[in-house]
């Protein structure tokens, strides 16, 4: 098989497992937790590492930011033969008392996007397979963090995201919104793939708190820390389902 076109993989070049970050750098970031990292491929907002975590390989791909990039990346992971995808991501709570630093585990996303209209209808849920969300639960309870399991949003519209919707969305139980799990949840169903997502909290929509400005700064101070325990989580998990 050829070369995927956007991450320039081939079949037989990636470990079972994928981590997906939104954010190229946070790749590194995560690669940092593991050994014998080496670089695969980086193309446009696509960077690709294979690491090894205690003894379990591992791969580790940026999406970019949204659901029309995250897709591309899941379509071409399915190509080449991958089996579970794990977002590890950011999110704004949608919630009062989540706190900047708190994670979020997603039990579902609702398609306030287009892409995954493109595949099929909204009313089809956007879920993570059992055992995948099941594991992620169990890692985070045994590293007794503040976590927050339950469904989010992904939304398309960063900057149009306004009291209205927030409102609606807070209203609805609505844990947090980001801007890539429905699609990665929506393709690793239809492609027969395992996925799951955990994201740290980098603002709180409902209280008006908001994100950093620049790219290291991207988030509070309260957040960093917090970035890294849901890295190990998801590492974690990835141990603990053992592929």
């Amino acid at each position: 098989m050829a070369k995927q076109p956007h991450l320039l993989v081939e079949s037989g070049e990636l470990a079972p497992v994928v981590l997906l970050p939104g954010d190229p750098d946070r790749v590194e970031r995560i690669a940092g937790h593991c050994t014998n990292a080496t670089e695969v491929t980086t193309n446009r907002e696509y960077h690709v590492v294979n690491a090894t975590y205690e003894g379990v390989e591992l791969s580790i791909c940026s999406t970019g930011i949204g659901s029309p990039s995250a897709a591309i990346a899941v379509e071409e992971l399915a190509a080449v033969g991958v089996e579970r995808l794990l977002r590890v991501g950011t999110t704004g709570a949608l919630q009062r008392g989540m706190e900047i630093g708190d994670m979020v585990i997603a039990t579902g996303a609702a398609k306030d996007e287009g892409t995954t209209k493109r595949y099929e209808s909204a009313t089809i849920p956007a879920v993570p397979d059992h055992r995948t969300l099941a594991a992620l639960v169990a890692t985070a309870e045994e590293a007794t963090v503040p976590v927050h399991v339950g469904p989010i949003v992904t939304d398309d519209a960063f900057y149009a995201e306004g009291a209205e919707y927030v409102a609606a969305w807070e209203a609805a139980g609505i844990l947090a919104v980001e801007m890539e799990a429905a699609a990665i949840f929506t393709l690793a169903r239809r492609h027969g793939l395992q996925s799951g997502a955990i994201c740290t909290v980098d603002g709180n929509l409902v209280e008006g708190t908001q994100k950093g400005e620049t790219d290291e700064a991207e988030l509070p101070p309260q957040a960093h820390n917090n970035v890294d325990r849901a890295i190990e989580i998801a590492l974690n998990t990835v141990r603990r389902l053992g592929s």
